[in-house]
């Protein structure tokens, strides 16, 4: 009896001690594969998000998604960062000189840390300067609003290093309507798609190598756009409407129309654009569901008269529940795993959407958990050659035949 226990127990260890080494080298094989590739993350909100709130990104910050410390443990070789302003501009003189705050903002970062940032337009300089322990930053301009319907401000948006320009934000403007809009959640609409004038832009988009972006654009607009474009497109941040049906991301159709343009369509983390679970739990919860903790909580003797610690217990206990909905990192894969098999490997990428969404899924909450993605890639069965390509392979490939 006893030598049965001591060979059962020997038998565990062996198996415990087996899958440990396995576990291990899964972790190691990721590791590689992660660290060798060029990670290029298309979309990131730090500036408006982060930098024009004081905080200094090139240290580990408690706040936000983003900063030099979590980025460098993330593996990010390359960041585009946003250039944002919405549809009502945060100075007087108008969006454009929203535009050339955020990047003089982001310049002045690169200057005093040169150790840590530098700067790119294209993609040979882009591929020169990576992996050399510091954040290859590269610039997207997001809504084409922010050139104020004038030529000669594109062109010093161009001039000023810009690499890509999202046509639309949420806000249609006087040459191109937006998904918002189009899809009728949004003001309602006399013309859809691009006019002249919008076709213009593209044409000197091209031109200049500077790539188009279609995320946020209304259906209209993108197929008017494909058929301008000489060169393949964008979607710095969108997700897929097959699995999570909501106005900001992409249908089967526009899948396939990216793919026989030669572009990518970068996966957002957004969980209300990964989880169709979340954006119904969203609803109730910001919804009935809200009302009904207000009422509970009015009848509460110690609240009675508190507007303002009611509305600080409620905002928790809202988001609280929000927090059970939440997706996670197999359904954000879910995504990428979806154009990937829809249209092929080699038109998907990562455009997080960080320090721009007020929620992000577990075990992606911030820059540093890229790492994650990979793993769940490598479990799905994707070679290393397909990881590099969805990593960055795939955006570097279209900033190449942008600009090269």
């Amino acid at each position: 009896m006893y030598s049965l226990l001591k060979k059962y127990r020997q038998q565990l260890l062996l198996s415990f001690f087996l899958v440990l080494i396995s576990s291990i080298g899964f972790s190691q094989s990721v590791n590689s594969v992660h660290r060798k590739a060029i990670l290029v993350d298309t979309h990131n909100d730090c500036l408006s998000g982060q930098v024009l709130e004081g905080r200094d990104i090139s240290v580990l910050l408690t706040k936000g998604h983003s900063d030099y410390v979590r980025w460098k443990r993330g593996g990010v070789d390359i960041q585009f960062f946003s250039v944002f302003t919405g549809e009502t501009p945060r100075k007087k003189e108008g969006f454009y000189q929203d535009a050339l705050q955020e990047i003089d903002s982001l310049n002045r970062i690169i200057l005093r840390h040169p150790d840590k940032f530098d700067f790119a337009t294209g993609y040979q300089e882009a591929r020169k300067k990576v992996h050399r322990n510091k954040l290859v930053a590269m610039i997207g301009v997001e809504g084409g609003h922010m050139i104020e319907s004038d030529l000669a401000k594109l062109d010093s948006l161009i001039a000023k290093g810009m690499s890509y320009l999202t046509l639309t934000w949420n806000n249609s403007h006087d040459w191109a309507t937006s998904a918002m809009d189009e899809s009728g959640a949004g003001k309602p609409l006399v013309t859809k798609g691009l006019n002249d004038f919008g076709k213009q832009v593209v044409r000197r988009l091209n031109d200049a190598g500077v790539m188009v972006d279609l995320s946020h654009v209304g259906e209209q607009t993108f197929y008017d756009a494909l058929e301008v474009t000489t060169k393949p497109v964008l979607l710095t941040h969108s997700s897929v409407w097959s699995i999570c049906p909501v106005f900001r991301n992409v249908k089967d159709q526009q899948i396939k129309a990216v793919a026989k343009n030669g572009g990518v369509i970068c996966i957002n983390f957004y969980p209300a654009f990964i989880s169709k679970s979340f954006v119904d739990a969203k609803k109730y919860w910001e919804g009935p569901g809200k009302d009904s903790i207000r009422a509970a909580l009015q009848q509460l003797p110690e609240y009675r008269g508190e507007t303002e610690s009611l509305n600080q217990r409620l905002s928790f206990l809202v988001q609280q529940q929000l927090d059970k909905s939440l997706p996670g990192i197999k359904e954000v894969v879910d995504h990428i795993d979806y154009v990937a098999k829809l249209v092929g490997v080699d038109h998907v990428g990562i455009g997080a959407d960080y320090d721009g969404i007020g929620f992000v899924p577990k075990g992606l909450e911030d820059v540093s958990t890229y790492p994650q993605i990979t793993a769940e890639l490598k479990r799905r069965g994707y070679s290393n050659q397909a990881l590099k390509k969805i990593l960055g392979g795939n955006v570097l490939r279209v900033l190449k035949a942008n600009r090269p």
